[in-house]
């Protein structure tokens, strides 16, 4: 915890030093090419002159975040060098070793973000960006936190105002996107509540009125209020995000640095997904939870669910969509179970029931990764597809499904990743159907804010 009680910034989307250094910030993006550096035949001089605007209009803002003097100072450094250095690869490693926002965890402290980067989910390019956000901490999460899931990295965030790489769909704020030389310990991670929730309430609305879904009470309150679903999102994330480092896990559960088939990512994160859910259980059912934690539990369960089997499925392409390939298995797992029905055209879900039934969806991929420790990584994958078959039906075409031959499973695992389909497991008809009705709902909502 930080020792900030309160915040103390009045510095707002309106401030006219902000605007001053966002408008110098996209038109330095407009020099940039996708490594960063200045594009060939980009005026030098105009580069500089729009750098000593943003340096300026930091060192302005800067008395306004006490909490971030250090990083300010640093990123005044780092800037003034990459100028020096004419714009090449930027490297600001030493500005982002300065910034730790998981040191000043206070509700609605606002801080002032500029860093060279990629989006995810946004831009590619490693270009200039801005933000100010602000951090999300109710007390209930804090307690949660201290005493059940300890999450020291984890810091949830909304907009205030940012540049054009985040008028997309990036709803994440990573140490690893940042443009850097040399890596440096990650010690922080920040996730925009905000879009995510706005994002849940406008693509759920749509969908539960064209699947003529009758929603419960609890779920409709979320609808109707963001602040209470951004808070919701809180608790969805901070248990995710700490799941990828717990459990009876594979070696390198999150595969950043290995090429594997994408349907490995699929299970992971909804591992992840299905661990807060069973969590969210497990408080609604504890009799020691306080009734604020209890109420947000039982809300996460409808966030959970919905944000998975509505939005996540028909989001993107068709080409390793892991998030999307997640959604689709647990839909068929509920529909397969017999608590959720799509009958004379009308979707229809037997609450009561539900929480069993995700739980052992849950437990079948513990069992999973639990058993891998004594598997080869391939016979891993096989396991892990026939997992995913015995719900989802895979493509007409796919090799796995038909059997590979000895030869590709007798070969380098780059035979078997190879021989996965972009789309293994393609949407169901149901999807297909809804995905023209709602995928335009759901692509809208790019760049979506509280707000």
């Amino acid at each position: 915890m930080s020792m900030l009680e309160t915040p103390t910034t009045t510095v707002g989307a309106d401030s006219a030093a902000w605007l001053r250094l966002k408008d110098a910030v996209g038109a330095f993006r407009q020099l940039q090419q996708h490594d960063g550096s200045l594009r060939e035949g980009a005026d030098l001089d105009e580069a500089r002159r729009l750098v000593e605007t943003v340096t300026a209009e930091i060192q302005e803002l800067a008395p306004a975040f006490p909490a971030d003097a250090d990083y300010l100072d640093a990123l005044v450094a780092d800037l003034a060098a990459w100028s020096a250095a004419g714009f090449d690869v930027p490297d600001f490693r030493h500005s982002l070793a300065a910034f730790n926002p998981q040191q000043h965890r206070v509700d609605g402290l606002r801080h002032l973000v500029v860093f060279p980067m990629v989006t995810q989910n946004g831009s590619p390019d490693r270009l200039l960006e801005a933000l100010l956000i602000d951090v999300i901490w109710p007390d209930f999460i804090d307690g949660l936190e201290r005493e059940r899931y300890s999450n020291s990295l984890f810091v949830p965030i909304r907009f205030v105002d940012f540049t054009a790489g985040y008028d997309t769909n990036s709803a994440v704020l990573f140490p690893e996107t940042v443009a850097m030389k040399e890596l440096i310990p990650f010690t922080w991670g920040a996730i925009f509540a905000d879009r995510e929730a706005a994002r849940f309430r406008t693509v759920v609305e749509a969908a539960a009125a064209i699947t003529k879904l009758e929603l419960p009470e609890d779920a409709q309150r979320l609808l109707d209020d963001q602040a209470l679903t951004e808070r919701t999102f809180v608790l969805w994330d901070l248990v995710h995000d700490r799941t990828h480092m717990r459990g009876d896990l594979p070696f390198d559960p999150f595969m950043i640095k290995q090429r594997m088939p994408y349907f490995l990512y699929s299970l992971e994160e909804l591992r992840c997904d299905l661990t807060a859910y069973r969590e969210a259980v497990r408080l609604v059912r504890d009799e020691t939870t306080d009734e604020t934690t209890r109420d947000h539990a039982r809300l996460a369960q409808y966030v959970i669910l919905f944000d998975r089997i509505f939005r996540f499925p028909l989001t993107g392409g068709r080409v390793r969509n892991y998030d999307g390939l997640g959604g689709q298995l647990l839909f068929a797992w509920l529909h397969q179970h017999h608590v959720l029905h799509w009958t004379d055209t009308r979707l229809a879900i037997d609450w009561g029931q539900v929480p069993d039934v995700v739980v052992a969806l849950s437990d079948a991929i513990n069992d999973l990764y639990w058993a891998s420790i004594d598997r080869p990584k391939t016979a891993h994958w096989l396991a892990a597809y026939e997992l995913v078959r015995s719900t989802l039906t895979p493509n007409p075409a796919s090799r796995w499904a038909r059997g590979l031959p000895d030869d590709i499973l007798a070969g380098p695992p780059k035979g078997l990743t190879d021989a996965v389909l972009d789309d293994e497991f393609p949407l169901s008809m149901f999807y297909e159907a809804l995905g023209k009705k709602l995928r335009g709902v759901i692509e809208s909502t790019a760049g979506i804010t509280a707000g």
